[in-house]
């Protein structure tokens, strides 16, 4: 299955990249597309503890279930006023 996942911010900036595009196995959950983005990307693991996530504009945890098509959104936590 496909699932795009979109970074933001300062994530983002750092990666370069606002969108990629990730092929998983069927079944996979949002720790094993992070597993696998983290093997590609190994600099997002030092973001890891400060990111939320989000499945299709809902916040999710790590355990939530994928599906093709989905879209995942990583957020880093962002500072303004």
């Amino acid at each position: 299955m496909k699932v795009k996942a979109k970074l933001f911010a300062g994530l983002r900036e750092r990666m370069k990249e606002r969108e990629m595009e990730l092929q998983l196995p069927a079944g996979s959950t949002l720790q094993g597309l992070i597993d696998l983005m983290v093997q590609q990307h190994p600099l997002l693991h030092d973001y890891l503890p400060s990111l939320h996530f989000a499945v299709n504009r809902k916040y999710a945890s790590l355990d939530t279930d994928l599906q093709d098509g989905d879209a995942v959104a990583l957020l880093p936590p962002v500072g303004g006023g």
